[in-house]
């Protein structure tokens, strides 16, 4: 990434390029040869509270320069395991969806169509939000991976039916996408929010065969007893809402919440899924960085948690012998 270095580049965070952890630059997303892409969906038309999740891929990549991919992988002592080898694995950035200024139908079929293009030469997605709305046209682009089942991490349950005639809304998207023919099962983690869904939401959802857990009963039942609600090997999209978060862990949000989870707890609620299901995709929404302390907390979060799961998926991989995630 640093041209300007007259002996072999170190490519430490404040230099270079801020692709996301500093990985290679995808100019070309029609003729990849990669495992992973991560591509960013900077939009919020759908928002109905506080703007400013247009900029959280921007927020997320810069945020995660504070680590980077290197042959070998990077050791964690807590595990005495080494994680995301580039030489195994590779992981590269697409930059960002083309979101078209006040035309949500055509920002979501760009991002409709750069998903399907990724998943349809068998590479993983982790798209970067956007609010939440972006799921349903991410999870449209991924048809081609189907049948699948879901688990939503977040707040808030999503179910909600219109607001004003508007079905797009980022209070909508799980309703959206258990529509879809070829979604089976959704798995509800941390959910809170009040105001959010009203009855009427709960029971539709009830009634598709959603399981609906709060953040204390998540804790209660434990993450291996409810991933039983899937088969083993599974295919599964992860969309991650970041007030899913306690709102001291992730305040620069649309909607903090706080009694949400945190970051050790996710951590092995992700390697929990990771061990159990076959993760086909990812996103990470509602991470809105002008809120954000000086420290850049959530956005860093959100950037941390991607790399973790990002870690266990290729980390399962390895143990069950397989050279690519496809």
């Amino acid at each position: 990434m640093d041209n300007f270095s007259t002996k072999k580049p170190v490519n430490m965070a404040p230099t270079g390029i801020a692709s996301f952890a500093k990985s290679d630059i995808c100019t070309d997303i029609h003729n990849l040869n990669a495992d992973i892409a991560i591509i960013g969906a900077p939009f919020d038309l759908a928002i109905q509270g506080r703007t400013g999740t247009r900029l959280g891929p921007r927020g997320i990549r810069i945020a995660s320069t504070r680590f980077s991919y290197k042959k070998g992988g990077t050791y964690d002592p807590e595990r005495n395991e080494m994680y995301l080898d580039s030489s195994r694995w590779k992981i590269v950035d697409c930059g960002d969806v083309d979101y078209v200024p006040g035309d949500i139908t055509a920002s979501f079929e760009n991002l409709t169509e750069a998903v399907h293009i990724l998943t349809s030469q068998g590479i993983m997605p982790v798209v970067l939000g956007g609010d939440h709305s972006i799921t349903y046209p991410v999870i449209k682009g991924m048809k081609i991976v189907g049948p699948f089942d879901i688990i939503h991490i977040d707040a808030h349950l999503d179910w909600t039916n219109s607001i004003g005639g508007q079905t797009l809304s980022n209070g909508s998207p799980m309703r959206n996408v258990a529509n879809l023919p070829y979604i089976g099962k959704i798995i509800h983690l941390g959910i809170r929010g009040i105001g959010s869904s009203g009855p009427s939401d709960f029971a539709d959802a009830q009634a598709h065969g959603d399981k609906i857990y709060s953040v204390k009963a998540t804790r209660s039942v434990g993450i291996k007893n409810i991933l039983t609600d899937l088969p083993t090997m599974g295919k599964v999209f992860i969309t991650f809402d970041i007030d899913g978060m306690d709102a001291a862990c992730a305040p620069a949000t649309g909607s903090p919440m706080f009694g949400g989870f945190l970051y050790d707890e996710i951590v092995e609620i992700l390697e929990a899924v990771a061990k159990h299901s076959r993760i086909i995709g990812f996103d990470m929404v509602e991470v809105a960085p002008p809120y954000d302390d000086a420290g850049e907390t959530t956005s860093y979060l959100a950037a941390r948690l991607i790399s973790d799961l990002l870690g266990f998926v290729t980390k399962e991989c390895e143990h069950r012998g397989l050279s690519t995630i496809k």
